[in-house]
């Protein structure tokens, strides 16, 4: 274990996939309710760090690096990420935010309980028909481009790289960005490198906007109980003619009729909450845990 370990982790994992290898962490009792926690876009599994210390460690938590994130190996040349793949990771890890929501909808019957920590949404309204396939056509561009350069990995000090962290995100901490690049860097003779695969770009070329039609469609298949925290100053989508306060509504007031457990929290702080200002939700996420209905016996 490296002297950076989190507090209460018992283990690094390397779990086998035909393009290599998915990395995790894991923390807790190893006999108790597993607890998959995924991180969100350009994260990785450090993002849990600070927050599963603060929650009942009779539970057996499990962080998990998609791929192309943190420790977990790069896909193939010429194998584009969406998130999409990540559900059929996430389908190979189970055998176990955004990500999360589409597989248990996908897969109901093998989760319990859904926490959504601040999720976007990412509904398609009617007239974005041709913004989406700008998305589509960027993405593709940007990854034969990447592929094409051959450039070597670029070399930065720590310094270097959480500048770049913080200035393209504003809601993380100094401390919250040094914790992300402690799994999110190789050391080299002349400083770091990025472990992420540089294919992966702007959240938008790689995400599946769905219709308000498909998100109520996809809510009416969980079977799990959900909790849907929210930070006061989360995350904003900034498409233009696109009202983030009205996508929200139409989501808590889908789940609110659909299903038939469900809790939503407004909790201050910002999109980070969870890893800036752990406090504000561990104990609404432990209570959430820890209520009577049962957590499924094994991963």
């Amino acid at each position: 274990m490296s002297e950076n370990a989190a507090p209460g982790l018992i283990s690094e994992l390397k779990l086998a996939v035909p393009w290599g290898h998915i990395a995790a962490k894991a923390w807790g009792s190893l006999q108790g309710p597993p607890v998959l926690c995924l991180h969100g876009w350009l994260d990785n599994a450090s993002s849990f760090d600070r927050l599963i210390p603060l929650l009942p460690q009779d539970f057996y938590y499990v962080a998990m690096d998609f791929g192309g994130h943190g420790l977990s190996s790069h896909y193939s040349p010429g194998v584009p990420y969406y998130l999409q793949t990540f559900v059929s990771e996430i389908r190979r890890v189970v055998a176990g935010g955004v990500v999360g929501g589409m597989f248990f909808c996908t897969f109901p019957e093998m989760v319990d309980k859904l926490i959504l920590l601040d999720t976007p949404l990412f509904l398609l309204e009617s007239d974005e028909m041709e913004n989406l396939l700008t998305y589509k056509r960027r993405a593709i561009e940007h990854v034969l481009q990447v592929e094409a350069s051959q450039e070597p990995s670029h070399v930065f000090s720590l310094k270097q790289l959480l500048q770049r962290l913080l200035k393209s995100n504003s809601h993380l901490s100094e401390e919250c960005g040094e914790l992300l690049l402690q799994r999110g860097t190789t050391k080299v003779a002349t400083g770091l490198v990025l472990n992420r695969d540089q294919r992966l770009a702007w959240a938008e070329n790689s995400i599946d906007f769905i219709s308000r039609e498909l998100c109520a469609h996809s809510i009416r298949k969980l079977q799990a109980h959900v909790l849907l925290i929210k930070a006061v100053h989360g995350y904003f989508d900034s498409r233009q003619n696109y009202s983030e306060k009205e996508s929200l509504s139409f989501m808590i007031d889908t789940m609110k009729s659909t299903l038939k457990e469900f809790q939503f929290v407004e909790v201050p702080g910002n999109h980070c909450v969870h890893m800036s200002e752990p406090q504000h939700v561990a104990s609404i996420i432990s209570s959430f845990l820890q209520c009577t209905h049962m957590l499924p016996a094994q991963l």
